[in-house]
């Protein structure tokens, strides 16, 4: 069903390739502005695709399919890119790959969780404090792509890393509320 939600849901994962194109030369602050602008805007189409699917009447299959992996892809896309790219005031180092690694670890093993469980027709449904865990996670790699944009503003970047922290810290907690739920559906 091509409906206008799943048309914003799309358009972030087709999105994800011109958002790592303009975040792939660490130094190019225009980029990296243009970068935030459309990481803005992908954000923006998070939020309405859910709203105008549940305000209209039209959440679908494909929705409920897509949105989720739009979200996970562009994460993991812009992670891969700050860690990537070393020689960059936006980049994402030391200690504070572990932050990055929690967040891809986790998000890799829930979704697999989900997907075991869709099997046993079990479905978990998404926590207030996983809905946090997401916000922080996209105020700090919005903040750590703005850093790549504006590196003397040291305040963005040290912004960016905190909140990236707090977004770790949930994502162990939201992690571990998952597979809680989903070990007592294992046999």
């Amino acid at each position: 069903m091509l409906s206008l939600p799943n048309i914003l849901t799309m358009s972030r994962i087709f999105a994800v390739p011109l958002l790592v194109c303009l975040l792939w030369w660490p130094g190019w602050e225009f980029g990296y502005m243009m970068g935030f602008g459309l990481y803005c805007l992908m954000g923006l189409t998070d939020y309405f695709d859910g709203y105008l699917a549940r305000a209209r009447g039209t959440v679908s299959k494909l929705g409920i399919f897509l949105d989720p992996i739009a979200d996970k892809i562009m994460v993991a896309a812009v992670i891969v890119m700050l860690v990537g790219t070393r020689h960059n005031p936006a980049a994402i180092q030391g200690v504070h790959l572990i932050a990055a690694l929690i967040i891809l670890i986790r998000e890799i093993a829930v979704s697999g969780l989900r997907e075991f469980l869709a099997g046993l027709r079990v479905s978990i449904p998404v926590s207030k404090l996983a809905k946090w865990k997401t916000t922080f996670q996209l105020i700090a790699l919005g903040a750590l792509i703005l850093a790549g944009a504006l590196p003397q503003e040291v305040w963005i970047k040290m912004t960016g890393l905190a909140t990236l922290w707090m977004a770790a810290a949930l994502t162990v907690i939201t992690g571990w509320d998952y597979l809680r739920v989903g070990m007592k559906h294992m046999d």
